[in-house]
């Protein structure tokens, strides 16, 4: 057994699952920065491979199901521990039974991979609901958030749908990256959110207006700054105009 250092990409975690099938298995897949060496087993770096990557992807296709690979790649997305592991496990279970081994909920290598999705859907309607955007000097539209999983590929296709005829930016803070969008076409970059511009002469009012708003329909004796939190999280909730002071 061997412990599998990958790059962080789906191509080269997929790679690795190859290399667990026709070289040595895994004991461990990691990214550089989370490998902690042991006395057990050595190491090895993984570069990604297209070719080893492309065949992992169609067998998973093929031997298990279209549903089970964007349950794999949800996933990968995810911030789970041991995120890694958890697919490879799946992967081989799926491998020996086949499309059936979503309907195996007993089974604590599924039911794993379960409550990573669970985890991803919950967090991803999250998002759809509290992604604010403001208008920008120049009228392109730019929102900051920081979720717990990286969640911009997943709400790509909403956004775009929504705002098919504007401009728009959303940039995940947490990952130092950004879904660029216009007319229904995206892409994910790196980006450190220098050079953002600033908010529009319009957008100054309207968050001004809001807020005002926000204050004059609350009852002020019973303000619950805990209890917004709790429906909220401060990393949500300081994304959003009506939640942050003047």
């Amino acid at each position: 057994m061997i412990d599998y250092i990958y790059d962080g990409t789906f191509e080269g975690l997929l790679t690795c699952v190859y290399h667990h099938y026709y070289t040595d298995k895994a004991a461990g897949i990691y990214t550089a920065d989370e490998y902690q060496p042991t006395l057990l087993w050595g190491c090895r770096e993984v570069e990604s491979d297209n070719a080893m990557a492309a065949a992992v992807y169609e067998a998973i296709e093929k031997k298990i199901s279209s549903y089970d690979l964007k349950r794999v790649y949800k996933a990968y997305l995810s911030s789970e521990a041991d995120k890694e592991m958890k697919i490879l496990r799946y992967l081989v279970l799926g491998f020996r039974i086949g499309p059936r081994i979503s309907s195996l909920h007993g089974d604590p290598v599924v039911f794993d991979m379960q409550s990573i999705e669970k985890k991803m859907s919950v967090e991803k309607e999250r998002m759809l609901q509290f992604v604010r955007f403001s208008v920008m000097k120049g009228g392109v539209l730019y929102a900051e958030i920081e979720p717990d999983n990286d969640m911009l590929e997943l709400i790509a296709d909403h956004f775009c749908d929504r705002y098919r005829e504007e401009p728009f930016v959303i940039h995940d803070i947490r990952r130092h990256k950004a879904l660029t969008a216009y007319r229904g076409e995206w892409y994910i970059s790196p980006f450190d959110g220098e050079n953002v511009p600033a908010f529009s002469d319009d957008e100054k009012l309207c968050r001004e207006l809001w807020r005002e708003y926000f204050e004059r329909i609350a009852i002020r004796e019973r303000k619950n700054r805990r209890c917004q939190q709790h429906f909220i999280p401060s990393r949500y909730g300081r994304h959003l105009t009506e939640m942050n002071d003047r």
